[in-house]
């Protein structure tokens, strides 16, 4: 059995070797393991802020839906000619809600306008009480037949703060205020 005895041999050249100098930076055995936890850390964290990102821009679009169905219940006179008061308007739009968009971190804003170079549709600062509550109070003015309504859906989306302190929160207390605005003219339902 000459391989037998060409391999003890090798393994024991191998345990006995002097691993000093240049012998060991050139041992490439064990790199890939070095590579890959000099690049898994980085890889996550991005691999983390991209997931986080994309849940908060289907949260994002899932507001924009729940707008454009509520704006329809102004739009054709519904909540006007069915006198909804804002509980009732706001109950309408929950009904609308996409799944992952819970009422109660929801706020609304219905305002009229004079034209629509004067609608405001700024994003609105939130205050909160010392317990962290939104202390806004939001108007409810739907108008009537053929009025510039401006309708403002407002979400308090929580998010984590990521790795590498990537930070997705606008709204303080580690929250994202979401936003969506309809401007529209409402139809002569009269």
């Amino acid at each position: 059995m000459p391989f037998a005895g060409a391999c003890r041999g090798r393994i024991k050249s191998l345990a006995t070797r002097n691993w000093t100098g240049w012998a060991l930076a050139r041992d490439t055995r064990g790199a890939t393991l070095v590579e890959f936890a000099a690049v898994s850390a980085p890889f996550i964290a991005l691999l983390l802020a991209i997931v986080q990102t994309s849940i908060v821009f289907f949260a994002q679009q899932a507001l924009e839906t729940a707008t454009e169905q509520a704006s329809r219940i102004l739009l054709t006179g519904k909540a006007q000619q069915g006198g909804y008061s804002q509980s009732q308007f706001k109950q309408s739009v929950c009904a609308v809600l996409p799944i992952p968009l819970q009422c109660s971190n929801l706020m609304i804003d219905v305002s009229t306008a004079a034209s629509f170079s004067a609608a405001n549709t700024n994003r609105p600062t939130i205050t909160y009480d010392k317990n962290g509550n939104v202390t806004n109070t939001w108007s409810y003015s739907p108008g009537g037949a053929r009025t510039i309504v401006v309708l403002k859906l407002m979400y308090i989306w929580p998010v984590q703060m990521g790795p590498l302190n990537f930070n997705m929160s606008n709204a303080g207390n580690g929250k994202r205020l979401l936003v969506a605005t309809s401007v529209f003219e409402t139809e002569p339902y009269s």
